[in-house]
């Protein structure tokens, strides 16, 4: 049992769908945010919904704040780049992410991109040292609940048209994320018991996965 002055461990939980009725991605992270409520009873959420309200993409504002060393940059540098430090203190105040991850066009969401364009900057999550990226991110895990309408799987036959998972794994490595576990829910598009099965299997993984995350 936990004691009353022990930390609260604190989850980071980004839904990506621009779909919000009827989205399987989010119901998903939302199935695995309840059971790890259960399973953590000290805890902290906090909740990023990058489907719904979109991250801006960087721009020369952007680009000259991040150029800048920050006792240099002005009240408009300043201004330009908050919103990216808001973003990655989230990432550095939780324990764990979950990350809903539709499958568009072979690949992530572009507001899921934008977010990542953010994030990645050498002043924060990554340090430079002897001319080699330090991730600062390397106690962390990271799930991520994909939605696809389709198998992309080894043997699939797909495989190698699935650039989602390759490159969030490459991207979370370059910050110093190496533990990385993704649950698919695949098939979507196809017969009601396709898609039903699917979803059933990726339920069953998160609920046993959320008991130890």
């Amino acid at each position: 049992m936990l004691s009353p002055d022990s930390k609260p461990r604190c989850l980071l939980h980004m839904d990506v769908s621009a779909r919000v009725q009827g989205s399987y991605s989010r119901q998903l992270t939302q199935t695995f945010v309840n059971q790890w409520q259960l399973a953590n009873p000290n805890h902290q959420i906090i909740y990023r919904d990058i489907g719904s309200t979109p991250i801006p993409h960087i721009d020369q504002a952007w680009v000259a704040a991040y150029e800048s060393e920050p006792e240099d940059r002005t009240s408009e540098m300043q201004a330009a780049i908050a919103l990216s430090n808001t973003l990655i203190d989230e990432l550095f105040a939780a324990d764990c992410y979950v990350v809903g991850m539709p499958m568009y066009n072979l690949t992530v969401p572009s507001t899921f991109k934008a977010y990542l364009d953010q994030v990645c900057r050498r002043d924060r999550t990554l340090q430079i040292v002897n001319g080699i990226p330090k991730g600062q991110l390397a106690d962390k895990k990271l799930l991520v609940i994909t939605t696809r309408k389709y198998n992309y799987r080894v043997g699939s036959g797909r495989e190698e048209r699935d650039f989602l998972a390759p490159y969030l794994s490459a991207i979370f490595n370059v910050l110093g994320l190496t533990d990385i576990t993704y649950i698919h829910a695949d098939q979507l598009a196809l017969s009601n018991m396709e898609r039903e099965h699917s979803l059933a299997d990726a339920t069953t993984a998160i609920h046993q996965l959320a008991l130890t995350f």
